[in-house]
C-alpha cells in the first residue's frame, strides 16, 4: 500500500491559478475516465473560484458541472475548497445557508470538504465542519499558512488540535502564497504529527520555486497526502507537477504507486486543451521569489499594478510593497488570502497615494477593526483602530451569530426563477449575478464568453469592430457585448451593451480635452468619456478640476456607491460625504472642510478619478 497519496488539482486550482478558472466542463469530461483510473486520493474539482467563474463567465450551472463530474468519476473522491462561513461568496452567510449549501454539495457529489478561514478564526469554520460531518463526508480543516511574529509553530499546532477536536478527518497546511521553506515544512509537519493522530495534507503553491523541496521534507516528517497538479497546468503560480513528484518518490519508501505513463497520457490531453484558453494565460507562469520578502502573491501584485497604472503612479509600486507589511502589522498580521489580501492591499495603496497614512480608511478596514470578519490573529494597532472606528463597539462574538436565518427569505425572492434548492443557493452566493443567470437560463439565452481563435493577433486585433469583448479592471473581468448604438456623429452617442449579461445604456460624449475614465459604471478610451445614461444629472456637466480646499476628491479611481449629502447641507470636516468602491473595497470619502455643500457633481454608479472635484463645500 502506498505511504504517500496524491490529490490532483488540475480541475480546480491548476486552471484557477494559470488561466483565470476558465476551463469549461466540456473540456473536463472527455479525460475523466483516465483521471478516474489513476488512483488519486482525491481530485479537486469544485469550490474556490469555480462556482463564480461558471456563473459569471462560462454561463454554466456549477451544480450541473458537479453532477456530471460525479457521474464521470465513479471511483475517485471529489474534493472542494470552502471558505468557511463565506462559503464560495464574499461575505459571511447565516448558519442555515451554510448548512444547506454543504448538504447540497454533498448530495451532488462532493466527498472531501477543505474548510478554511482567511483569519484562521476557528469560529468561522465550526458550522461548516459540523455540516460536513452531518452529511457523512470527509472534513478537512485547513490552516492558512503565513509568517509573522504571532504565527509560530505552537499557533498552528493549537489550530490542528482544535480541528481534530471538532471531528475533522484530516488537517491541511494551506500554503496559498508559497511561503513555506523546506526547513520550516519539516519543523511544522513534525510538530503536527506529534500533536494529532489524523493525517496531514500538504498544499503549497510553486510560486517561490520551493514547493517540491518542501514536499520531500514534508513526507520525510510524516505528511501522507500531497497536493500536486498535472504538469500541463502546473508550476509557477500553480503547484508542483504531479508527474515530477510521482517520479521523485518512485522506488522509495514514499512511493505513491501511481503510473507515470498513464499520467503522461493525461498531460498530453490537457496540453492541447490549454491552447484553447490562451487569451486568459497568467503572466505569473515562472518563479517569483518576491513573495518570500513581501508575502504578496502574484495575483495581488497584478491587481496593485493595474491600480497604480490607472493612477499614473506605477513608479510608486515599491512604496506600496513596503507599506503592505506595515498595514498588515497594524491589522494584527492577517494572512494575505481572499478577502484579507484585498483589504490590506487597498489600504496600503491609499496610504501611499494620499501622502498620509490612514487619512482615508476603507469600509472593509473599519469592519475588520469592528470584528465583523472575525478575530485578528494578533494585537491590532490601537491608534490606527481609533482613527478608523473611533469609540464604536467592537463585536467579540462569532460574526455569524449576528445574522438571522436567510433561506426562507432567499426562496421567496427567487421563487419565480428557482427550479431547485441548488438554484436558491446560487442566488444566495451572488444575488444579482445569480438572478441574471437564472433569467437567461429560463429564456434559453445562456452564452459563454468568446474564446478567440488561436493565433489571433491581440496587438493589432482583427480588422473589424468587435461587438463582444472582455474588459479587465482592478483584477475583475467584465464581459461586454455591444447590442446596438445610436447614429455616428452625435455629440452624445448611445451604445446599448450587456455587461456580464446585465443590459446597460452607455453614452459616449466627445470632449475637447482627452480624458480616460474607467469603472463598472462606464468605460472609455481616447477622446471621450463613458457614463451610465441613468446618471445624466451628475454627468451632463463636466466635473471641475480640484482648485481649492473645498473641492472633495477621491484618492484613487473607482465607482460611486452612495452619495451621503445634498446641496445646502451643512457638514463638518471629516464627515463622510461619499462612498466609493475601488479594488473591490468600499471607502468613505470625507468632507475636506467645515461648511455648506454648494455642489454635488456625482451620482450613484458614476466612475470617478482623482483629478476631478466630486463635491464642493463653501467654508463657514
Amino acid at each position: 500500500m502506498a505511504k504517500v497519496f496524491i490529490s490532483e488539482l488540475v480541475l480546480r486550482d491548476g486552471h484557477q491559478s494559470l488561466i483565470a478558472t476558465r476551463m469549461r466542463t466540456e473540456d473536463m469530461l472527455p479525460i475523466c475516465a483516465k483521471l478516474d483510473n489513476i488512483g488519486f486520493w482525491s481530485l479537486e474539482a469544485w469550490g474556490g473560484a469555480t462556482f463564480d467563474a461558471c456563473v459569471r463567465f462560462l454561463r454554466e450551472d456549477p451544480w450541473d458541472r458537479l453532477k456530471k463530474l460525479r457521474k464521470a468519476l465513479p471511483n475517485t473522491r471529489i474534493q472542494m475548497l470552502l471558505r468557511g462561513q463565506n462559503l464560495l461568496g464574499y461575505r459571511h452567510y447565516s448558519d442555515d445557508v451554510v448548512r444547506a449549501f454543504v448538504q447540497k454539495s454533498a448530495d451532488n457529489g462532493v466527498d472531501v470538504f477543505r474548510v478554511f478561514d482567511a483569519l484562521n478564526d476557528m469560529r468561522n469554520m465550526k458550522v461548516s465542519i459540523e455540516a460536513v460531518k452531518n452529511a457523512g463526508k470527509i472534513a478537512e480543516g485547513a490552516i492558512s499558512y503565513t509568517t509573522s511574529p504571532v504565527h509560530d509553530i505552537p499557533y498552528f499546532v493549537a489550530m490542528a488540535r482544535e480541528f481534530e477536536t471538532m471531528g475533522c478527518d484530516t488537517v491541511a497546511i494551506k500554503d496559498m502564497a508559497g511561503l513555506l521553506t523546506p526547513g520550516r515544512t519539516a519543523e511544522l509537519v513534525r510538530a503536527l504529527k506529534s500533536a494529532i493522530s489524523i493525517p496531514v495534507h500538504l498544499h503549497s503553491h510553486a510560486t517561490s520555486g520551493l514547493s517540491a523541496m518542501c514536499f520531500l521534507k514534508g513526507v520525510e516528517n510524516g505528511a501522507t497526502i500531497l497536493d500536486t497538479c498535472n504538469s500541463s497546468f502546473g508550476e509557477g503560480a500553480s503547484h508542483s507537477s504531479t508527474e515530477s513528484i510521482v517520479a521523485a518518490l518512485a522506488g522509495t519508501e514514499y512511493d505513491t504507486g501511481l503510473d507515470l505513463a498513464a499520467l503522461q497520457e493525461i498531460t498530453a490531453y490537457f496540453r492541447e486543451v490549454r491552447k484553447k484558453y490562451w487569451q486568459f494565460e497568467s503572466a505569473f507562469t515562472g518563479v517569483d521569489t518576491r513573495v518570500l520578502v513581501n508575502q504578496v502573491p502574484g495575483g495581488m501584485i497584478s491587481n496593485l499594478s493595474n491600480q497604480l497604472k490607472e493612477q499614473g503612479a506605477l513608479n510608486r509600486m515599491d512604496e506600496v510593497l513596503l507599506e503592505i507589511p506595515r498595514v498588515r502589522e497594524d491589522l494584527g498580521f492577517p494572512p494575505l488570502v481572499t478577502p484579507t489580501s484585498q483589504i490590506v492591499g487597498t489600504q496600503a495603496v491609499l496610504n501611499v497615494l494620499t501622502g498620509e497614512r490612514y487619512q482615508s480608511v476603507t469600509t472593509e478596514v473599519k469592519n475588520y477593526f469592528l470584528g465583523r470578519y472575525g478575530k485578528a490573529p494578533g494585537p491590532v494597532n490601537s491608534e490606527v483602530r481609533s482613527l478608523a472606528i473611533g469609540n464604536q463597539e467592537i463585536i467579540t462574538c462569532r460574526p455569524a451569530d449576528m445574522l438571522e436565518d436567510e433561506m426562507d427569505r432567499l426562496r421567496g425572492e427567487i421563487e419565480s426563477l428557482a427550479k431547485s434548492e441548488e438554484d436558491v443557493l446560487t442566488y444566495a452566493m451572488f444575488p444579482e449575478l445569480g438572478r441574471n443567470f437564472l433569467q437567461e437560463r429560463a429564456a434559453d439565452a445562456l452564452k459563454p464568453e468568446q474564446l478567440l481563435p488561436i493565433g489571433t493577433n491581440m496587438a493589432c486585433g482583427p480588422f473589424y469592430a468587435a461587438n463582444e469583448f472582455n474588459v479587465t479592471l482592478h483584477g475583475e473581468t467584465y464581459h461586454i457585448h455591444v447590442t446596438g448604438s445610436g447614429r455616428p456623429g452625435e455629440e452624445a452617442r448611445p451604445f446599448y451593451v450587456s455587461v456580464d449579461g446585465v443590459a446597460e445604456e452607455v453614452l459616449v460624449e466627445t470632449l475637447a480635452e482627452v480624458e480616460v475614465y474607467g469603472g463598472p459604471g462606464g468605460i472609455a478610451t481616447g477622446s471621450g468619456k463613458a457614463r451610465n445614461s441613468s446618471d445624466k444629472k451628475s454627468a451632463d456637466k463636466k466635473r471641475p478640476r480640484p482648485s481649492h480646499q473645498g473641492h472633495v476628491t477621491t484618492a484613487m479611481p473607482g465607482t460611486i456607491v452612495d452619495v451621503l449629502v445634498k446641496t445646502g447641507q451643512k457638514v463638518k470636516a471629516g464627515d463622510a460625504v461619499l462612498v466609493i468602491e475601488a479594488m473591490k473595497m468600499e471607502n468613505e470619502v470625507q468632507a475636506s472642510i467645515t461648511g455648506t455643500v454648494i455642489g454635488v457633481f456625482v451620482a450613484k454608479g458614476d466612475a470617478v478619478t482623482p483629478n476631478e472635484a466630486l463635491i464642493e463645500i463653501q467654508p463657514g
